[in-house]
């Protein structure tokens, strides 16, 4: 019988395309994959994998080896969630997977009083541009800016977070709208939503600087680096920033809380989803009007 975690190491080959990039989803160096794979095609007896030049692909044989390890990883996770829905008792560990903005600013600074309320729930809060599998476990809870799509999961939009320009009382171009120069996403945000409005919004006006999270685009613009497309909820919140009229139209984000369907019924994941969505509409900037 093949070694579970020759074909983990497999799994992860299969999705990636590449040594390099099966290392860094394991966490470990290309070296380790490469010792897996072949540990695995030795104990299968079998040729699983054509090393090319820039990428690895899969042999006829692989892919059908690669298909039904997917189905053993769903059974595996599928059992998991059984376990973690029949907990009955508020004691335990919930993994939550949010965007940097609500992770930094709207999550962390909910830590104390969460404990206060469910001191034996450990949350553990991982921010993520990217959109995490809940079917493979990465998270048990997902708090997107995005409708989900994927057939097993339940979601509920509890928020919706509008945008707006914002700059340094003291930026030097505060009164001139036609030489406000914008503090923009880079390049591997070309295709995010905020990205597209704050472009459309600038309408050929200068760049100041690219960064790649809004955290730093609050920073940026409270030093008078340019204007930023922020959030209102973290805009208006501080006294440093001044709301700017943007001439364009109106952008927002709607809040998702997802988890699998298996997970609805832990107790656990029902008490953290509970107190998000109380969480949100609360919160002056991200409440469903």
């Amino acid at each position: 019988m093949a070694d579970w975690e020759n074909l983990r190491y497999f799994l992860a080959l299969g999705r990636a395309g590449t040594l390099s990039g099966a290392a860094r989803a394991l966490k470990v160096d290309h070296a380790t994959v490469s010792r897996r794979i072949a540990a695995l095609e030795i104990e299968l007896q079998m040729p699983l994998v054509e090393r090319l030049p820039r990428a690895c692909r899969l042999t006829a044989a692989g892919l059908r080896v690669f298909e039904q390890v997917k189905s053993m990883e769903g059974a595996a996770f599928a059992i998991d969630r059984e376990s973690h829905a029949q907990q009955t008792m508020q004691h335990g560990r919930v993994k939550i997977s949010a965007s940097p903005v609500l992770t930094s600013h709207f999550l962390a600074p909910r830590m104390a009083a969460f404990r206060a309320l469910h001191p034996n729930i450990q949350l553990s809060v991982m921010s993520q541009a990217r959109q995490v599998s809940l079917n493979r476990g990465e998270a048990d809870i997902a708090l997107r800016q995005a409708r989900p799509t994927e057939a097993s999961n339940v979601a509920r939009r509890i928020g919706r977070m509008p945008f707006a320009l914002y700059a340094s009382r003291d930026y030097v171009a505060l009164a001139t709208p036609e030489h406000w120069r914008f503090i923009v996403y880079d390049e591997q945000f070309a295709d995010m939503p905020q990205q597209h409005w704050l472009l459309g919004v600038a309408n050929g006006r200068p760049v100041a600087c690219e960064l790649s999270d809004i955290s730093s685009h609050l920073i940026a613009a409270y030093t008078g680096a340019g204007v930023a497309g922020l959030p209102c909820f973290l805009g208006d919140a501080h006294g440093g920033l001044v709301k700017l009229e943007s001439g364009g139209s109106a952008f927002s984000r709607d809040i998702w809380l997802v988890t699998h369907r298996d997970l609805k019924r832990s107790s656990l994941v029902r008490a953290v989803m509970n107190y998000l969505a109380e969480a949100v509409a609360d919160t002056p900037g991200l409440a469903l009007q």
